[in-house]
């Protein structure tokens, strides 16, 4: 999943990035937020989905590095830690502003970058259901699971029994 930085300057914590302080980053696709943000994400059937449609360019831990000739920085960004205009402490936010990325894809920045994030959603290569589950475990790979809201049921509830390794 490729991020496009935003234009500013990221806050460093979920809260800090509820005070409007920064823009979320935007996938290079357009589209709006899909079925996958109503639904309760599994983290540890998302991290198998993850293991084989993400870890070539993310890497296990969602570290990133990878390198992706003609992007701007030449690199695959992180998910973890995931870029700090994402993250959110109103769990929604935090899903949606994923599954934009995950839904419709999107193309680094640069004059020809190797490797793009697929549209995962808008080409039916993953389920809404496989998708939330991705973002469970990238949700649980950033370890936010603190300040939860109290509509955040069984989402949250799954994510704090994961076991990491």
């Amino acid at each position: 999943m490729s991020i496009t930085p935003a234009p500013t300057a990221a806050p460093e914590t979920p809260e800090a990035s509820t005070g409007g302080a920064a823009e979320p980053a935007k996938p290079s696709n357009p589209g709006g937020v899909g079925e996958a943000a109503s639904l309760t994400g599994d983290a540890k059937t998302g991290k198998h989905i993850y293991d084989q449609n993400c870890i070539t360019c993310h890497g296990d831990q969602g570290l990133g590095g990878q390198s992706n000739p003609g992007s701007t920085d030449g690199t695959v960004p992180p998910v973890s830690p995931i870029d700090s205009t994402l993250k959110n402490s109103d769990y929604k936010k935090f899903v949606a502003n994923l599954d934009l990325f995950i839904e419709h894809g999107s193309t680094p920045e640069g004059p020809n970058p190797i490797l793009i994030v697929p549209a995962w959603g808008d080409k039916k290569l993953l389920t809404p259901q496989q998708i939330v589950d991705v973002i469970a475990h990238m949700i649980s790979l950033n370890k936010v699971t603190r300040n939860l809201p109290p509509d955040a049921g069984d989402f949250w509830y799954k994510l704090r029994q994961l076991k990491t390794p």
